[in-house]
């Protein structure tokens, strides 16, 4: 029998799986000239379909996942990409058929995978300790060979790490090479459990903190400051019951409240400090630091649920609401709870990024995803921090692109001072683009520009991986403060 995927709409056009293994060495520039100083790797995951499962409740975010890596060296890029083969992965193929059922909802999977993993390492792709890593926050993370992508296994970094699952949004501080990373949901479904860790640069845990959430929540991403930790736990709840039943894995409360904990980076769970606010989400935040006795957090905010896919607790379908960047601002001294919010740019935006050694300092940049159309289009967007002004360099009609990865232009320049490499989606033309925009000046569009044979059909999150650290192991980055 052959392979038949649904009419579901989110297998249509530009979603239609792809479904491709690719090795292309030496990208076509269609124009411009690569910065000499570009030499390394950016890796890349998203998800993609092994198999259609018959249903027609899949949702964008799940599928198998697929590690993406353009190399950059001798003045030209090559390209590859390869399946993370997890165990999910492996037990579909050996099977020849989909397996697993709804998104996290192992209740709804197959009786004869009843005991393996449903997570499929399609949500970030990280560099540490020489070791590359493909994530998705429902699993421990899958090591892959940087050079060839070949799945290497599940690593628990060397068998200290207690938690079921890991972020998908760990912060990688390139410049003091550590590994900040936490898990939520730590001991399984609808647990309540949060565990941040800290990892040295040769691998070693340096940090561990366990502490409770108010409940079973949502806590996709976080930040981290030279001396915090902040977790935003929002209102898409996990109810076990639900989900045995073959429900949803999250609702949406819309009568609960979102809750930040503030965790000092040495401090214990008693050190905890809580702050609740209206029933709001995000899904990526922007950047975190601290001023005076305040703690600043920049994210994608939704005035609602950030995942329109989603019911709410009483079955009800969720309101689309646009991201607005914004700032919460928590005074660590004050004896309440409250907090302030406010908007940095009223235009929509997504995916937001830094440069990534100023994480958790005070940020003049924000790159981002804007002006998103209904028709799939979208543009890239540089957000000055201190007036909310953006500048745009939009690919094109008809064309959109993929989450934006700053690269410093040498390890000390100065913050923001460097490129932009993008993926470029040519919807009409059926093949991606590879863009290098210099950050200085991104109105100018790129100054070069790489043709793909075929589409890279959909990634989240990456990383820049510089051919020295590459070699040595190590992040060698540099803060100008």
């Amino acid at each position: 029998m052959g392979i038949v995927f649904s009419d579901n709409p989110l297998f249509e056009n530009w979603g239609r799986p792809l479904r491709l293994e690719s090795n292309i060495i030496g990208l076509e520039l269609v124009s411009g000239e690569l910065p000499d100083t570009l030499s390394g790797c950016w890796f890349r995951a998203g998800p993609d379909w092994q198999y259609p499962s018959g249903r027609d409740d899949d949702i964008f975010i799940d599928g198998e996942g697929m590690v993406h890596r353009f190399k950059f060296e001798n003045g030209g890029v090559s390209y590859r990409s390869r399946w993370v083969r997890t165990a999910r992965f492996q037990a579909q193929e050996k099977a020849g058929r989909a397996l697993f059922g709804k998104y996290r909802n192992r209740y709804t999977s197959d009786p004869s995978v009843a005991h393996i993993s449903m997570g499929a390492a399609n949500t970030n792709a990280i560099f540490h300790d020489g070791k590359l890593f493909a994530l998705k926050e429902d699993d421990l993370p899958y090591e892959l060979d940087p050079d060839t992508l070949e799945t290497l296994g599940r690593y628990d970094h060397k068998g200290v790490v207690k938690s079921v699952c890991m972020s998908a949004h760990p912060k990688i501080d390139t410049v003091e090479d550590k590994l900040l990373t936490y898990a939520y949901q730590a001991k399984g479904d609808a647990t309540n459990d949060i565990v941040y860790y800290e990892f040295n640069g040769d691998g070693a845990l340096d940090n561990e903190i366990w502490f409770e959430m108010p409940f079973p929540g949502m806590v996709h991403d976080f930040s981290v400051t030279p001396h915090y930790a902040i977790f935003p736990i929002f209102p898409m709840i996990t109810d076990l019951e639900r989900i045995k039943q073959g429900g949803d894995f999250y609702a949406y409360y819309p009568d609960e409240n979102m809750h930040v904990a503030i965790v000092p980076r040495r401090g214990t769970a008693k050190d905890v400090k809580w702050f609740k606010g209206p029933a709001w989400s995000a899904g990526h935040m922007l950047n975190a630091f601290e001023k005076d006795d305040c703690v600043n957090l920049d994210l994608c905010l939704y005035e609602g649920s950030c995942f329109t896919f989603l019911k709410t607790d009483k079955g009800e379908p969720t309101a689309f609401c646009p991201p607005i960047l914004s700032r919460l601002t928590f005074n660590m001294k004050q004896h309440g709870d409250e907090f302030a919010r406010r908007p940095i740019m009223p235009v929509p935006c997504e995916m937001p990024r830094t440069d990534d050694r100023y994480q958790g300092y005070p940020i003049s940049h924000g790159f981002v995803i804007a002006y998103r159309g209904q028709d799939g289009t979208s543009a890239l967007g540089k957000v000055d921090m201190s007036t909310g002004e953006m500048k745009v360099w939009s690919p094109g009609p008809r064309s959109s692109i993929h989450e934006p990865q700053f690269v410093p232009r040498a390890p000390d320049s100065p913050e923001g001072d460097g490129w932009l490499l993008v993926i470029v989606n040519r919807l009409d033309e059926n093949h991606s683009d590879l863009a290098i925009v210099d950050a200085n000046d991104i109105e100018a569009g790129p100054v070069a520009l790489f043709s793909l044979p075929m589409r890279v059909r959909s990634t989240f999150h990456g990383t820049w991986v510089p051919a020295e650290t590459i070699a040595t192991g190590h992040h060698a980055m540099r803060r100008m403060l």
